[in-house]
């Protein structure tokens, strides 16, 4: 009995920690529904900054980049 009581009750938290998470996710995807342009601008400001700054942490985390895409691309194949 008191382990049904204990499953009932972890049933209960997830569903309410899953409603948590969609409203969560739900307010987040409106916000950027909604500051599509803004979010972008700063975006572009923010690669132009660091190409002015510091060109060299650009580089970097273009190539981090794209040997996660290289791998990940590895890992698809593998699957296929």
């Amino acid at each position: 009995m008191n382990d049904e009581h204990k499953i009932k009750l972890l049933e209960e938290e997830n569903a309410k920690l899953k409603k948590q998470l969609e409203n969560y996710n739900n307010s987040r995807k409106t916000y950027y529904e909604k500051n599509k342009e803004y979010v972008k601008a700063q975006a572009k400001e923010g690669l132009k900054k660091l190409t002015e700054d510091n060109p060299d942490k650009l580089k970097e985390y273009r190539r981090t980049a794209y040997l996660k895409r290289k791998e990940k691309n590895k890992e698809l194949k593998e699957i296929i």
